[in-house]
């Protein structure tokens, strides 16, 4: 028995109408004069035209509705004004629609900062400003929502320490016009985001030049070796707005990055990153900080956020206190160091049943991956005679894919202090401090704690 096939559009041939005449004999013009009249029948049918606005600007019926229009009217009124998008905008506007929805239950002030998007002609006066032409899919983006207003928490994400806050807004077109770079080694670049306390930026290549690719997204990172001013490596975190925009998106609404103090924090979490000792449990999220990392020299800033929760079935006489922890630390060449401490951040946290006890601490190397591993070390509080360890899962962190700059000096200053960093240190005893009155260290240094 033949197997039944559902009629789709994306079943037909790519040029059906072709088709259908190669069967027609042009002698008999009531034939052909029946099809055409069939085929101008079909184009105004309702439901294929339905499928078509559902698939490429999302309506409903309830738009329809409003708007008191066919559904092959909508489909015009909206390829009129769209039609340039129509590879992007179903993409874009899912995943703003779920940011919003996210945002609205578990931070609705973040969206109030959103602007409304802008007109055509709006962008295409920008075009002409900065004399460059803009992506389609950013420019999809923005007839959707112009970005934010200059507020903080940002909507890109943040992240603190004790004395380093970073916060980024998506800026809205003006004002990324206004930030256009035109200066050597940043030649034909436009910010996406900026952070009112580091100064920071990510940013996208308009032209394929410099050792860039165009619509490449980056976080710039000078050369602190060069003699070259210019000399600029890049920090990757995207191909192109689309794929940068809606992966970020992808892990904001399914909590990849946590909500915390009403903002997100870009903070990466592998599932498989738990271990479970008893009835205590210790998961690890990490971060990468291009703002206080460097290529050359290389230099690599992380921070990890630890969780320890004991279970709500454990039993009260199982209450404890962390008194110690160990670390043992590998690096991309295999170099061992081995990290022993009193407490956490300076706490010693008692552990109760149901009880859940976070801090984030913070870890810099020279090579571009490692990992950290280890144990805390408790004593029950109805015993303190006894004494167990609890173990801290294997975490890795990997510095994210960088490109280095083409107009580097060959020759590197050779009469400055050699830089050595071959090891990671664990820097639990780095307090996570409140982010309001802090002192900030400059972008691209390192660790404070090395300053």
């Amino acid at each position: 028995m033949a197997t039944s096939i559902t009629l789709s559009l994306d079943n037909l041939p790519s040029d059906p109408l072709l088709l259908v005449l190669s069967f027609l004999d042009f002698r008999d013009l009531n034939s052909c004069s029946f099809v055409s009249r069939r085929l101008n029948e079909l184009t105004g049918h309702n439901p294929l035209w339905k499928r078509l606005c559902q698939k490429h600007w999302l309506l409903t019926e309830t738009d329809k509705a409003q708007r008191g229009v066919t559904w092959k009217e909508l489909f015009r009124e909206y390829y009129t004004d769209l039609g340039r998008y129509i590879y992007y905008y179903s993409t874009l506007k899912k995943a703003w629609d779920d940011l919003k929805s996210y945002l609205n239950q578990k931070c609705p002030r973040m969206i109030a900062s959103l602007k409304e998007g802008v007109r055509e002609d709006e962008l295409d006066t920008i075009e002409a400003q900065i004399g460059c032409k803009l992506p389609n899919d950013y420019r999809c983006s923005y007839r959707i929502h112009n970005g934010q207003k200059l507020v903080v928490p940002g909507l890109m994400g943040s992240m603190a320490l004790s004395n380093h806050y970073r916060s980024e807004d998506l800026l809205d077109i003006e004002t990324a016009a206004g930030g256009f770079q035109q200066r050597k080694g940043m030649r034909q670049c436009l910010p996406l985001t900026f952070c009112f306390h580091t100064g920071l930026s990510q940013y996208m290549a308009l032209e394929s030049t410099e050792g860039r690719m165009r619509s490449e997204i980056f976080y710039q990172c000078p050369d602190q070796l060069a003699q070259d001013p210019s000399a600029i490596d890049m920090f990757i975190t995207g191909s192109n707005f689309t794929e940068w925009f809606t992966s970020y998106v992808d892990n904001v609404v399914t909590e990849e990055y946590p909500i915390i103090r009403d903002q997100i924090f870009r903070y990466v979490h592998d599932k498989c990153c738990v271990a479970t000792t008893g009835d205590i449990s210790v998961s690890v999220s990490t971060s990468f900080l291009p703002e206080l990392s460097s290529v050359h020299p290389p230099h690599f800033f992380f921070t990890y956020r630890i969780r320890i929760e004991m279970a709500k079935s454990a039993l009260p006489e199982n209450a404890c206190q962390l008194d110690s922890r160990y670390w043992k630390i590998t690096n991309a060449n295999g170099n061992v160091e081995e990290v022993r401490g009193p407490g956490v951040v300076g706490e010693f946290p008692v552990m109760t049943p149901g009880k859940v006890h976070e801090y984030a601490s913070c870890t810099t190397f020279s090579t571009t991956s490692e990992y950290m591993e280890g144990y805390y070390t408790f004593h029950r509080l109805q015993n303190k005679e006894e004494v167990f360890d609890v173990a801290i899962p294997r975490f890795h962190m990997v510095c994210p894919p960088f490109r280095e700059s083409m107009v580097r000096s060959s020759s590197v200053s050779e009469v400055s202090a050699p830089y050595n960093d071959e090891n990671s240190s664990d820097t639990d005893d780095y307090e996570e401090g409140n982010m309001r009155g802090i002192n900030i260290a400059d972008p691209g240094r390192r660790c404070p704690r090395h300053v």
